[in-house]
């Protein structure tokens, strides 16, 4: 491939209010926009640069930057797998590749990959931290959601999901402890968020702390987030997770993405899809990778006050897959 022109540039998009979760408060997102060109046909790609990982949106644009010439070389996704470590930047790119081959095939990318053809998926939507009385209330205006993903990592996180619940009486809740809780805090957890309907708890104990889990009953599955980035990581997860989270900016791209879900439900693993807090462009690819997922957590648009020209479409928490002139 030769005369292919790439740029990248940051995007900011505002929060609908703000999002919280144990590490802070946000207002907006900054998001790297990448686009792949022959002058003719267009790809883009995004990906959200992620300060837990080391990344910001400078480094990551320099980094994509950076290989420029040798993609104008013929650089194509599948060098690229070799050539760049996971992460962001090469979410941003491999997605616009997969985006550009669609745009010059005329084929979609669920087709060029081999995948059956996705429908509408049912979507989390994240309950922010807060107060519990905040959180109640937050659960009470979503209560008609099916699925609700509760932000933890408190002293009260038990006083928070009674809350939630008592705000959404009927949804399935799924709870993200963001590496904030013990091993003493789970095996206190669990029972009680069992009997409250939770059906899932995300990364309760730091990435590189969690061997304690593979010696413990798990009442309440557990499922990897921070631990879980590309296909090396499985290995060390088999006996210590039920589920993992397959996000494309921690497998950096949709390649690698597929790959990971395919070798986890080999191993047994439940898989949950989630993401970053980006825009529609970040949920398409996304959503090609949770298809089948037991559980979705793709609602990073519905937490946006403003998203991008031809966004994927919500009916309430049900998605509909992208549009061709937005991605893929």
């Amino acid at each position: 491939m030769t005369d292919l022109y790439i740029s990248a540039r940051e995007d900011v998009f505002p929060v609908a209010g703000s999002f919280t979760i144990s590490r802070g408060s946000r207002t907006e997102i900054r998001v790297v926009t990448v686009t792949l060109t022959d002058g003719t046909h267009t790809g883009r790609g995004e990906s959200v640069p992620y300060a837990r990982y080391g990344e910001t949106v400078d480094g990551v644009i320099a980094d994509i930057l950076s290989l420029e010439a040798e993609i104008r070389s013929g650089l194509d996704r599948e060098a690229l797998q070799e050539r760049m470590k996971p992460g962001a930047a090469r979410n941003a790119l491999d997605c616009a590749f997969w985006d550009f081959a669609a745009k010059v095939s005329g084929k979609p990318v669920w087709q060029l990959a081999g995948l059956q053809e996705p429908g509408p998926l049912t979507t989390a939507y994240t309950v922010s931290l807060g107060t519990p009385e905040k959180m109640q209330a937050q659960a009470a205006e979503n209560a008609h959601r099916p699925l609700l993903k509760v932000k933890l990592g408190t002293d009260d996180d038990l006083g928070r999901i009674e809350a939630v619940r008592a705000g959404a009486p009927n949804a399935t809740i799924i709870v993200d402890a963001n590496e904030g809780w013990s091993v003493e805090a789970y095996q206190a957890l669990a029972p009680q968020l069992v009997r409250l309907g939770v059906a899932l708890v995300e990364q309760p104990l730091p990435a590189g702390e969690d061997e304690a889990l593979r010696h413990i009953d798990r009442p309440l599955p557990v499922c990897a987030d921070e631990s879980c980035h590309a296909r090396p990581s499985l290995a060390d997860l088999k006996g210590k997770y039920d589920a993992i989270n397959i996000k494309i900016d921690k497998t950096g791209g949709l390649t690698e993405a597929l790959l990971l879900k395919q070798e986890a439900l080999a191993m047994g693993f439940q898989i949950m899809t989630g993401c970053m807090l980006g825009t529609s462009l970040s949920m398409a690819p996304a959503m090609l990778v949770a298809e089948g997922a037991a559980f979705v957590d793709l609602d990073g648009p519905l937490l946006l006050a403003e998203d991008r020209i031809n966004a994927i479409t919500f009916d309430g928490s049900v998605m509909h897959p992208a549009d061709p002139l937005l991605w893929g």
